[in-house]
């Protein structure tokens, strides 16, 4: 019992479910990016090239159509797909770049600096008791 006492402690921490949130968050954004850039950015993007971006291809070896008219052997590098998947990172990156930002400005106008104690220094306090006992 004791164990998961202990796990349901750690898994209540305030970090962790912070976490747990954020990341089912991000997993969310992602599909609206993937989204976005399958979307409106490839096609955007394709209209240079003629084609859709996730489609470019850099063929390195023919492959030939079977009975069903489907290409087989064909090699190839599929840049397109590496080229969105850039995209894609960029995308979420700079966002989260921005959240973090944002997050960040106001914790640091939360915590106000602490103020000086007002009163007299050490020293001065010493010089009083020394000039106390010398009065003596």
């Amino acid at each position: 019992m004791g164990m998961l006492k202990e796990f349901k402690d750690f898994a209540m921490k305030g970090n962790l479910v912070d976490i747990a949130v954020g990341f089912v968050m991000g997993a969310a954004f992602k599909a609206v990016v993937t989204s976005f850039t399958g979307g409106i950015v490839s096609p955007l993007i394709g209209l240079i090239f003629n084609s859709d971006l996730k489609d470019l291809k850099y063929i390195v070896k023919e492959g030939v159509a079977d009975d069903a008219g489907k290409v087989v052997g064909e090699v190839a590098v599929l840049y397109g797909d590496f080229l969105t998947n850039i995209i894609d990172f960029i995308i979420v990156a700079f966002v989260m770049f921005l959240v973090v930002k944002g997050v960040n400005k106001l914790k640091k106008e939360e915590e106000p600096a602490p103020e000086e104690p007002k009163g007299p220094t050490q020293e001065e306090l010493l010089s009083e008791i020394r000039d106390l006992l010398s009065k003596k």
